[in-house]
């Protein structure tokens, strides 16, 4: 039985200045695909024992919803953490940093 692969597409049109003005998605193992106004992608070179990233966001992007994207991809690394290393405490702790984060930033009222 042979491996099976999946392709994850971005593609970014920028303007005359390089500033991204659209970027399109296309998952062709799933099909599905889609416009979006930022991204964060974060990859892990083993050899260099490093992190690269690809952080981009159209002009169109609004502050107040890379706020939003900013608080729930941090909870979302939260829940990745957790099943990758199944270590709660310290997911427990991240959420409650973007928790008050969340706060900081007005987009979610404190627990009780």
């Amino acid at each position: 039985m042979g491996n099976s692969k999946s392709e994850i597409k971005f593609v970014v049109e920028l303007d005359e200045n390089n500033i991204p003005q659209e970027i399109e998605w296309h998952a062709d193992g799933t099909g599905d695909k889609g416009m979006s106004d930022s991204i964060m992608l974060a990859l892990w070179d083993a050899k260099e024992k490093n992190t690269l990233r690809i952080d981009l966001w159209t002009k169109h992007m609004m502050v107040e919803d890379m706020r939003l994207f900013l608080y729930q991809s941090l909870l979302s690394m939260a829940d990745s953490f957790e099943r990758a290393t199944g270590d709660n405490d310290v997911a427990a702790d991240l959420r409650h940093y973007s928790q008050l984060l969340g706060q900081k930033m007005d987009l979610v009222k404190p627990k009780d």
